[in-house]
């Protein structure tokens, strides 16, 4: 008797842990949703004038407009895009009228060299962006070959002598037929959590299908003996 019970323990509380991951995933999975509704709202508002101090919590991902030129060297983030591979975002600083901002203006494949800079008064409408981005794993920049491998909003400003702000840019007044502008989206926001509850409900089945195929078994060998 006392195997049978500690049968049925271990049959029903493997089942209950494997049943409440389940249950965590489906909450993870609303928790997702609606922060990436709530992105979605902040990124299709209509776009503002820059504020004079932005906030990285409060104003990530405000639409905005600045007017300013292109200054100093171009930096480029290495980065993989579908059906055209490997590339660059190209990363400039922008002098408007009250500060020294960062602009990513878009993407431009490995082999576009010499990607020339716009000249002139440049209107950007873009996103600000302050998302971590760098890990442990994340390679220190190149800084020979001008590679990065993370937009870091700080090390990026600190190497462009400009404010850590960063618009990535949606539109620019002045057409450029080699850098493709990469809007804030929300597609690479990784959501497969509706796939990690089905695993754990289905690892739920079958642990309690097994608990009982077992016991029953044990069950049919002791009447038979």
């Amino acid at each position: 008797m006392s195997r049978v019970l500690f049968l049925i323990i271990v049959g029903l509380g493997g089942a209950a842990i494997l049943l409440s991951l389940g249950v965590w995933q489906m909450q993870r999975l609303a928790w997702k949703e609606a922060l990436i509704a709530d992105i979605n709202t902040r990124i299709l508002a209509d776009p503002v004038t820059l504020p004079a101090q932005p906030d990285p919590e409060k104003d990530a991902f405000l639409p905005v407009t600045v007017t300013g030129t292109f200054e100093g060297d171009t930096l480029r983030v290495l980065v993989s895009q579908k059906e055209v591979g490997a590339g660059y975002r190209l990363i400039t600083a922008m002098e408007t009228v009250n500060d020294r901002i960062l602009v990513d203006r878009g993407f431009v494949a490995v082999d576009d060299k010499g990607v020339a800079t716009p000249e002139g008064l440049v209107t950007v409408t873009g996103n600000l962006h302050w998302p971590q981005e760098t890990d442990q794993f994340t390679p220190e920049a190149d800084f020979d070959l001008n590679i990065w491998f993370a937009r870091d909003v700080d090390d990026l400003a600190a190497a462009l002598a400009a404010e850590p702000i960063l618009v990535v840019a949606r539109d620019l007044s002045v057409p450029d037929s080699v850098v493709t502008p990469l809007p804030v989206d929300t597609s690479r926001i990784p959501n497969d959590h509706l796939n990690y509850a089905i695993t754990w409900f289905s690892l739920a089945a079958i642990w309690l299908a097994m608990s009982i195929l077992f016991m029953r078994r044990r069950r049919g060998a002791k009447l038979e003996s």
